[in-house]
């Protein structure tokens, strides 16, 4: 994104996802003036304006006024609120809604807001914090190309992007990338615990699993394959080999993809959960 934009963006929201977006549009060239970002909390609202210099207010529907791009970033349980407050601008304005809530399917959207807003649904992940985030997003066959690119060039503020062919596989993507860093994180947990274990100092073990962490991410990143990366660490009858054997042996490959599969399954119960509640509120229905 340039400074030649000339659309406003506006957030509902000002948690974490959404400060991570907006520091990252700010630093591809958006002019903090062209952000505005509803928030309830007089905290949150004075550090947007004190860290970001963009504006800040209670309002909602004042934060959306001449948005062409309206990102949710609110949690499941205040949505219903949230669209009453929203739903007569949004249906004025019909300015591209990009949600990330979790859960919030895109048949519960329009039906709180309306069927003439464009909506699109992304999936980040926590790395989106410091700007190597990745983000699944989806839009629906209505939703044009233009709004399309314009819903991608904020979620790439955050890292990289991938559109998805269907809303299902929002909940595998939440399963892959959105839980994904924990099983990372626990990996290395379990490295260092293993070092220790076998006589190194806690911090050494520590600083050693999490810089090895770091290291094989960066080289992920490049790399043309993951099985070649690997191969590359694995010398035959060496010590990887006889590490990777043992997991081998141990179900590894199962595990993780039942731990995944769990994974998905549970994202797909809590949008349920999400529907079913939106669906006892018959007064949020739109047309």
């Amino acid at each position: 994104m340039n400074n030649q934009t000339s659309w406003r963006i506006a957030f509902i929201g000002g948690g974490n996802m959404a400060r991570a977006l907006i520091g990252g549009l700010l630093r591809q060239g958006l002019p903090a003036g062209q952000v505005s970002v509803g928030e309830p909390q007089a905290s949150l609202r004075e550090a947007l304006q004190r860290e970001l210099a963009v504006t800040a207010v209670a309002d909602n529907a004042l934060a959306i006024r001449e948005a062409a791009l309206v990102v949710l970033a609110v949690k499941p349980q205040t949505v219903a609120s949230v669209a009453q407050e929203l739903g007569g601008a949004l249906r004025a304005q019909r300015p591209v809604l990009l949600s990330i809530v979790a859960g919030l399917r895109i048949a519960e959207l329009t039906r709180v807001c309306s069927a003439a807003v464009p909506i699109v649904r992304a999936m980040p992940n926590r790395p989106a914090l410091i700007g190597a985030g990745v983000t699944g997003l989806y839009a629906p066959s209505s939703v044009t190309d233009t709004q399309r690119n314009m819903a991608e060039r904020v979620a790439s503020a955050a890292g990289r992007v991938v559109w998805l062919r269907k809303e299902s596989e929002l909940d595998i993507v939440t399963a892959l990338s959105g839980s994904g860093p924990a099983y990372f994180f626990l990996l290395a947990e379990q490295l260092a615990l293993a070092g220790e274990s076998l006589g190194l100092e806690r911090e050494t073990a520590l600083l050693l699993a999490r810089d090895t962490l770091y290291g094989a991410g960066a080289l992920a990143q490049n790399a043309h394959s993951l099985a070649a990366e690997r191969a590359a660490v694995t010398s035959k009858g060496g010590t990887t080999e006889a590490a990777l054997q043992v997991l081998q042996l141990g179900g590894f490959d199962a595990l993780l993809e039942r731990a995944v599969r769990a994974a998905c399954e549970r994202s797909v119960a809590l949008a349920d959960s999400v529907a079913a509640a939106l669906a006892a509120r018959p007064d949020l229905s739109r047309s």
